[in-house]
């Protein structure tokens, strides 16, 4: 990940997850995503089966911000932002979204909150997942 043309954080083999505050989202919620996400077993194990955690291929684990996730295209030709958390109460969230992840997976990167940045990717596999606490309870 670059911010102002110099590298800023990287992983190796392991996750980049983009995340997204819904206005309504409380600490239950963030408590469930980063227990769900680092209980995901979606590593190959040795026989080339999806069934390895992220904690057990010792991968790393980079969280990026990101309120648009929550842009909602139906009407118009401009998304509303209306369903993100504003960006204050956003800041702290993500904050304690990555110290609970911290706590529970050692290697753990994050990007610039609310800073424009470079995130590159190579999607080996590919897997993408949704997860909204929202759906779930």
């Amino acid at each position: 990940m670059e911010l102002d043309g110099s590298a800023v954080v990287s992983i190796g083999r392991g996750m980049l997850v983009l995340v997204g505050f819904h206005r309504d989202d409380t600490d239950t919620d963030l408590e469930y995503i980063a227990g769900k996400l680092l209980d995901l077993r979606i590593f190959d194990d040795g026989a080339g089966v999806m069934n390895q955690t992220l904690s057990e291929t010792g991968g790393g684990l980079l969280l990026v911000s990101q309120f648009t996730l929550y842009g909602d295209a139906r009407k118009g030709r401009r998304p509303s932002y209306s369903d993100a958390m504003p960006p204050g109460p956003a800041r702290e969230m993500f904050n304690r979204f990555v110290a609970r992840c911290r706590a529970l997976h050692p290697a753990v990167e994050q990007g610039v909150f609310g800073a424009e940045m470079m995130v590159s990717l190579v999607n080996w596999g590919p897997v993408t997942i949704l997860l909204d606490s929202a759906r779930l309870f």
